[in-house]
């Protein structure tokens, strides 16, 4: 039995600033991700247009006679690259709205937490503040 009365909790306080020292950790990897994926989306958009560009270019050449009809494999590669583009570019808006959504769940929790620490120091009914 004595076992049970050497139990000691610790101080609540240092509980919380340890959730929020984890908390943080994890938003500001949350935070670097987001950052990662808004890059690869700006890269890729470039690289979207000057793709776009040149296959029209080459496109309209072709038409017009000043560029060979054996050009034609290069348009299917421009093509397969502007489709694959569209699709990373789409898979990236998904990961983003994850990454919104992470974050949107990390803010209630540390909302929940600031409630329930704020609810553990609230001051009884009709007593003084101070």
């Amino acid at each position: 039995m004595a076992s049970i009365f050497g139990f000691r909790s610790r101080d609540p306080a240092r509980d919380r600033q340890a959730d929020v020292s984890r908390l943080d950790r994890l938003a500001k990897l949350f935070e670097q991700i987001a950052a990662e994926i808004e890059a690869e989306r700006v890269g890729l958009e470039n690289r979207y247009r000057t793709t776009s560009t040149n296959a029209a270019f080459l496109v309209e050449a072709m038409e017009n006679g000043s560029a060979s009809d054996k050009r034609s494999s290069e348009v299917s590669a421009l093509t397969q690259s502007i489709l694959n583009c569209e699709r990373r570019i789409a898979a990236l808006s998904r990961q983003d709205g994850m990454m919104k959504g992470l974050r949107h769940s990390l803010d209630m929790v540390f909302d929940e937490d600031a409630d329930s620490a704020s609810a553990e120091f609230a001051w009884p009914a009709g007593a003084g503040r101070g």
